[in-house]
């Protein structure tokens, strides 16, 4: 009887306990990450208030720190294709809590907008290479609920960052926000720390830093791989612009909603947390364009009904938009992974660089849009977004193929 090839034996297979144990840790890293980067999208109506700065304005401590993260992404994957995966995601995580701790304390608007800048920075090293280690140690046949449950971490953590954020800058202040969600991720981070395995299937990449970093242009050949990275942009700059502002609306007429009941509309996180495990998993067995074509006309029907002055259909209609993009985020990731056979962490990179880009881009310009043209300027730029990434999505490939690039030389 034939064995199967090395690499092939030593991947993690659904069911076992190291598959469950990895699966789980990526979860709470990916829980961690998350919720440090968007606790500020919580506070933003408070940090309006506090600092005197326009919702155009108090969005740039999310938009400067995804823009940073977005740029960051691209040189951590080429440094960890050299020196492992591992080490640079732990860090990470400890890193971006400490600078957590320190904005709590900020003592002016500009400063903060520097911390929270360089919490972008070193988060970077998280999802740079989680997805390249979920492609590289999970089996193809789970590699997709691998990604899903991942996925599912990072859209529990960004729910549970927002929510605390919201609701302790409600009780207290967004000072306190902060500390919390920076203490709770920095003890997490050493259990992170201790509980990750090793790589068993990273193989180093010989050569410089400056070889490594030349090997983007391999993805960058690939419109495969500049279309994925497109898809990202359309899906966070639709979803971050939706959720920035939604809040400044809920607390005007006609809701009036009080700033504790604003908070507590990011538990239509878990919606998402559903969506990237089903998702995930259909995509491992049906087309992933279809699923992912789907999903985007579910973000695009939830947009249309919050245009509603009735409160249940405000909120149906965040609920679409959150379940559609955690679904179309789990089937892309995964998506990226399994085409590039060769320079995974690059290619994962220019997706997330894509991706982080469209939050800091589109979160702040939906804004210029609400402030002339109020909710219906916001939804429209959240519906062109999306028009532009079904586009792209129909252009995707509906084979499960590879990427066609070779190493360079």
């Amino acid at each position: 009887m034939d064995l199967p090839p090395t690499g092939e034996r030593t991947r993690l297979r659904s069911g076992t306990p190291g598959y469950r144990r990895a699966s789980g840790v990526l979860f709470v890293a990916g829980f961690m990450g998350f919720s440090m980067l968007y606790v500020a999208q919580g506070i933003l109506p408070d940090l309006s208030r506090d600092f005197s700065v326009s919702p155009a304005a108090a969005s740039l401590t999310l938009s400067l720190t995804t823009l940073p993260l977005a740029v960051a992404v691209l040189v951590a994957a080429s440094w960890s294709e050299g020196q492992g995966r591992r080490l640079l995601l732990v860090g990470a995580v400890l890193s971006a809590a400490a600078l957590t701790l320190a904005a709590s304390a900020a003592p002016s608007f500009g400063v903060l907008l520097v911390l929270r800048g360089l919490t972008g920075l070193v988060l970077a090293g998280l999802p740079a290479v989680a997805m390249a280690y979920v492609a590289e140690e999970f089996h193809p046949s789970g590699l997709g609920t691998a990604m899903g449950l991942y996925i599912s971490g990072t859209g529990l953590g960004g729910m549970t960052g927002r929510l605390a954020g919201g609701l302790l800058a409600s009780t207290w202040s967004w000072r306190v926000a902060m500390a919390a969600v920076g203490g709770v991720c920095l003890i997490g981070g050493l259990w992170v720390a201790l509980r990750l395995p090793s790589s068993r299937n990273f193989v180093a990449t010989p050569g410089s830093m400056r070889e490594r970093m030349a090997r983007l242009r391999g993805p960058l050949r690939d419109p495969v791989i500049i279309r994925f990275a497109l898809c990202g942009f359309v899906l966070m700059g639709s979803l971050v612009s939706f959720f920035n502002y939604l809040q400044y609306r809920l607390v005007g007429a006609p809701f009036n909603l009080s700033a504790t009941l604003v908070a507590l509309v990011f538990l239509l996180y878990l919606f998402g947390t559903v969506s990237a495990n089903w998702m995930g998993r259909l995509a491992d067995r049906r087309s992933r364009r279809g699923v992912l074509l789907l999903a985007m006309a579910i973000m695009a029907a939830g947009g249309l009904l919050t245009l509603s002055d009735l409160l249940p259909q405000v909120l149906a209609g965040a609920a679409a938009m959150v379940f559609g993009f955690f679904g179309a985020h789990s089937v892309t990731s995964g998506w990226v992974g399994f085409w590039a056979t060769q320079q995974r962490a690059q290619s994962s990179a220019l997706y997330l660089f894509g991706y982080h880009i469209g939050s800091s881009v589109a979160g702040f310009v939906g804004g210029l849009f609400f402030a002339v043209f109020g909710w219906p300027g916001e939804v429209g730029t959240v519906l062109v977004l999306l028009a532009v990434g079904l586009l792209v999505a129909l252009s995707l490939p509906a084979a499960r193929d590879h990427a066609p690039f070779a190493e360079p030389t």
